[in-house]
């Protein structure tokens, strides 16, 4: 008996450069910001269309436009203390720290400097390079005794060797140029979600006072630190009309968090339900694509999200996280299972960045670099 072996010759496929053969509006906007300079003239239709691409599609481009801008390896790890804790007079209904919701939250005073650097020493001591303060107040007008004890946490907390953010509420011209000159690096206000959505969520404080607060921060020369929530009830237009407000920014954030809300008991909005994966990540890709110089970090809610998903999150364009036992006054991940999420994913922490403009510029062939030594 005779045997015949046929042999099965396959096309062999060829791939472009970049990678942008496809036609859907994330592809070609993808292409575009790895073209060209950021762009702070987007319309809100073009996200849209980024946001609705086919959720794959959307996926493999901004990992394309994460590349050429960053080390896509490299993940910042920031840790967020609440050094004072609840008694907030405003009305935010997704937050547990508001005076006008009971939530079995105890309202605290200013922490003192002794525990504040000892934490700070502690998120150092376990990888963090940003530590993050937060105060639960609308603005910092009449709290000059606790806004100079803070500018002295900033200045000893950057003496450490790190990044050191705020969020201490709406702030006034001068009090971001003293957090300027006492070496702070990023100031923390988000937008929560859009222009049109944000009364259903807040009355006591207006979106443009936010906005003018990012204003203030911007030309004290501090990084603007400014993103929003997913969860709230909002539809997909808003997620999208938040992206437009960040995107058509002057400058864009240097650091844009995406938050997936964490429902507290005794909230208004406690009964939400949780966000999914593929919210986020249709969330962060188009973050990425339409500013590809920013930090995005994949934030609060990060807990409820097993490992591969958060992989694909990254994969998104996120590259930062929040370590740390809690975020503010909710749970966050485990240190370890961080650790390990590290070494399995082959991410390595980021550096702490001290330079005016923390965004950098990579070029062309870092997508060919990183291609290489990923293997």
């Amino acid at each position: 008996m005779m045997w015949v072996t046929r042999s099965i010759r396959r096309p062999l496929l060829r791939f472009q450069s970049a990678n942008f053969s496809s036609s859907s509006p994330a592809a070609l906007e993808a292409e575009r910001s790895v073209r060209e300079s950021p762009r702070n003239d987007w319309k809100k239709d073009e996200i849209k269309s980024i946001y609705d691409s086919p959720v794959l599609d959307l996926l493999f481009h901004a990992a394309q436009v994460h590349r050429h801008a960053h080390n896509f390896r490299e993940v910042q790890q920031c840790t967020l203390l609440s050094i004072k804790t609840g008694g907030c007079s405003e009305d935010c209904s997704y937050c547990p720290q508001s005076s006008r919701y009971n939530t079995g939250l105890k309202a605290q005073k200013l922490m003192n400097e002794d525990v504040v650097l000892e934490a700070a020493k502690k998120a150092k001591d376990a990888g963090s390079t940003r530590f993050c303060m937060g105060a639960a107040w609308r603005d910092t007008v009449g709290r000059k005794t606790n806004f100079k004890k803070i500018l002295e946490y900033v200045k000893e907390i950057r003496g450490m060797g790190m990044e050191v953010c705020c969020t201490l509420g709406m702030l006034e011209k001068q009090q971001a140029l003293e957090l300027k000159e006492a070496g702070l690096t990023a100031y923390n206000h988000n937008l929560d979600t859009s222009r049109e959505y944000y009364p259903n969520i807040i009355t006591t404080r207006s979106y443009d006072e936010r906005l003018q607060t990012l204003e203030h921060v911007r030309e004290a020369g501090i990084n603007v630190c400014s993103g929003g929530i997913i969860g709230l009830g909002e539809a997909e237009e808003d997620r999208v009309g938040l992206l437009h407000t960040l995107a058509t920014l002057p400058s864009h954030p240097e650091s844009v968090p995406i938050n997936a809300l964490v429902a507290v008991k005794g909230t208004p909005l406690e009964d939400q339900k949780p966000v999914e994966i593929w919210e986020m990540i249709r969330m962060i890709a188009t973050a990425r694509i339409v500013m590809p110089k920013a930090m995005v970090r994949l934030s609060a809610g990060r807990v409820r999200f097993s490992m591969p998903e958060q992989a694909l999150c990254f994969l998104a364009g996120a590259n930062s996280i929040f370590t740390g036992e809690k975020l503010l006054t909710t749970p966050n991940n485990d240190y370890d299972a961080d650790q390990a999420m590290f070494k399995l994913l082959g991410l390595i922490p980021k550096a702490p960045d001290f330079s005016e403009n923390s965004s950098k510029d990579f070029e062309h062939e870092t997508i060919e670099v990183a291609a290489s030594s990923s293997g």
